[in-house]
This record gives C-alpha cells, sequence and structure tokens, in this order.
C-alpha cells in the first residue's frame, strides 16, 4: 500500500490497522512543474493500493494531485502489478455527473477514463456525491464505501431522545434512508426523517422548504461533503423553523473552503462531526468548539483487508 504525501497520516493509520508498513515511493517536483512519481519497493505479480484524497491543499492544485496519482498507477503498473485498486477517499469532480446546461462536460467520465487509461482494476471511494452516477462512469471495479457506520455509534449518545434525520436537498434523500435505517436499528427506536428543498442556478442557492417531522427533535442533517457551507446552514435554519431544538451537522468530507469556516460557525448547528478523508483547514475557536473528526481509517483498512481476501464488501457499500 502506498500512501501519497498529501494523506500519510491517513495512510499510516490505515496501515497500521492492517498491520503493515506503507510502501515506499519517489515523488520530485521539477523547476518546470513537471513531476516524477515511481515506487520504490517492489510490486511484480503484487495487489497493490494506492491511497491519496484528490482535494488540492497547501498550495497544490487538485490536478496536482490528481496527476501525481494517475503517474504513480501508470507506473506500478509497468513494473508488473497483479491489481491496481485506487483508493480515493474524496474524488475530485465526483459532482459533475451530470449536463445541466448545453454542451456541459460529463467530467467524472473523463476522470475514469484517465484511471481506467493508466490500468487501474478497482476504484474505491468513500461516500461519492452520486454513487450510481460514479459505477456508471466506472468499467472497472468500483467499491463506493459509506461513513454511514462510522456516524452512528457516535450519535447514539442522543438515543432516547426524538431523532430526525434530514436531508439538506432532495438529491440526497437516499443517502439520509440509509442513515436513517442504520441508526434507528442501533437505537431501538423510531426515527423520523425529512428533507429541504434546495435549488442551485448560477451557484446561487434557493428554497428552504422542510417536509418531515423536526419537531423536539435532534435534527442529524447527512450530506456526502461540506464546502461553503450554506447548504447545511440552510438546512439546519429549516428544520429549527419546523421546531427540532439541537441540530447536528454530519459529513464525510469537510472541504470547509474559506467561506465556510465563518458560515458554519451559524448558531443554527450546535454539532459538527466529519471524517478525516480529506485534511481540515486551521478551524476558528467557534467552529473547532462544536467540531468532531472521526477517522475513516479503520473502514478504508477492513475494505482492503476485504478485497485482498476476495471477502464480501456488502455491508461496507453506499447502495
Amino acid at each position: 500500500m502506498f500512501a501519497l504525501d498529501g494523506v500519510a497520516g491517513l495512510g499510516r493509520k490505515v496501515a497500521e490497522s492492517l498491520g503493515v508498513t506503507p510502501a515506499e515511493h519517489e515523488m520530485r517536483l521539477f523547476e518546470d512543474g513537471e513531476y516524477k512519481v515511481r515506487p520504490l519497493d517492489h510490486v511484480d505479480g503484487c495487489d497493490v493500493y494506492l491511497l491519496d484524497s484528490l482535494r488540492g491543499t497547501g498550495g497544490e492544485s487538485v490536478h496536482d494531485r490528481l496527476f501525481r496519482l494517475l503517474v504513480l498507477a501508470g507506473a506500478v503498473r509497468d513494473g508488473g502489478a497483479a491489481r491496481i485498486t485506487i483508493v480515493a477517499p474524496y474524488l475530485c469532480y465526483a459532482r459533475k455527473d451530470r449536463r445541466t446546461k448545453l454542451h456541459d462536460p460529463l467530467t467524472l467520465r473523463y476522470v475514469a477514463t484517465l484511471f481506467e487509461a493508466v490500468g487501474t482494476d478497482v476504484m474505491m471511494v468513500l461516500d461519492v456525491h452520486n454513487p450510481a452516477a460514479f459505477e456508471n462512469a466506472f468499467r472497472c471495479r468500483t467499491v463506493p464505501l459509506t461513513a454511514a457506520g462510522l456516524f452512528a455509534p457516535l450519535v447514539r449518545s442522543v438515543a432516547g431522545q426524538a431523532l430526525c434525520v434530514v436531508s439538506p436537498d432532495p438529491g440526497g434523500v437516499k443517502r439520509a434512508e440509509l442513515f436513517r435505517q442504520r441508526l434507528e436499528a442501533l437505537c431501538g427506536q423510531p426515527v423520523a426523517k425529512g428533507f429541504v428543498d434546495k435549488r442551485r442556478s448560477a451557484g446561487v442557492l434557493t428554497g428552504d422548504l422542510f417536509a418531515g417531522d423536526a419537531k423536539g427533535a435532534t435534527a442529524l442533517i447527512i450530506d456526502d461533503l461540506i464546502s461553503t457551507g450554506h447548504t447545511m446552514v440552510r438546512a439546519a435554519e429549516a428544520v429549527r423553523k419546523a421546531g427540532a431544538h439541537h441540530v447536528t451537522a454530519l459529513a464525510s468530507h469537510g472541504l470547509f473552503n474559506l467561506a465556510a469556516l465563518s458560515v458554519l460557525a451559524d448558531p443554527a448547528i450546535d454539532r459538527l462531526m466529519v471524517t478525516d478523508s480529506v485534511l481540515l483547514p486551521p478551524l476558528p475557536d467557534a467552529l473547532r468548539a462544536k467540531t468532531e473528526v472521526v477517522s475513516c481509517a479503520g473502514l478504508i483498512a477492513e475494505a482492503i483487508r476485504r478485497l485482498d481476501t476476495r471477502s464480501c464488501l456488502q455491508e461496507l457499500l453506499a447502495l
């Protein structure tokens, strides 16, 4: 298993869970901006796992990280690897999975073509934006993991209270329902559901209609990612108006762009939970005080273990 530099910390946790040592690789940046990436460990005949989260951070663009991962995959294939699994907890361009305007690009499909061109056999992600579109974009085997099992035990602390699982937009209803079912089984009590209407045009969000039963409940708003934070805050305000007395926001990927650091401090959200799928930026005190980070390393390690032993992955998948 190779973990690229941007996810070295997550890679160490995954390796520790697997009882292995991360493999060594060389990465060089040349003066003209070109990269050289190669494995330093033996890969001939091996099942190889390449871990990187494809989000630009620390002055590196998402395209830098995507290209480096593609180059390493190609070098590993040329080195004789028997099977290559890309582990990209956060997959770039996954949100651009359909055309919304004339001649729009299907960028997710183009990214899939790049990974397949360098010999990828398996593509593993965590809570991709649209699992069905992700699976349709790739012709190789896909493993869409879900963080629902990571969040559910942590929110059992509210068991016994009235609970309502909320999708912040109509497109996330299936994700929210899968989480609601898992939470209901863990808590041993009925859990209500709801969703908030949302429309986006030219980057502008509209719609705050809430459908569901949140009166007197702890509302758990679940989404795949938080970027600007506006979607979560609008949803939190909508369920507050519907009578929720406490709001917890859950997201697998805390992208947290600069604006989000102030937006998410809004008192409409009492508690915020994300995974370590991407590196979080430094958080201001008001946001850090209500943010909890749960590691996805154990989930990724278990998925790798099951792939390696050809075991069933069903309970880990977002299906």
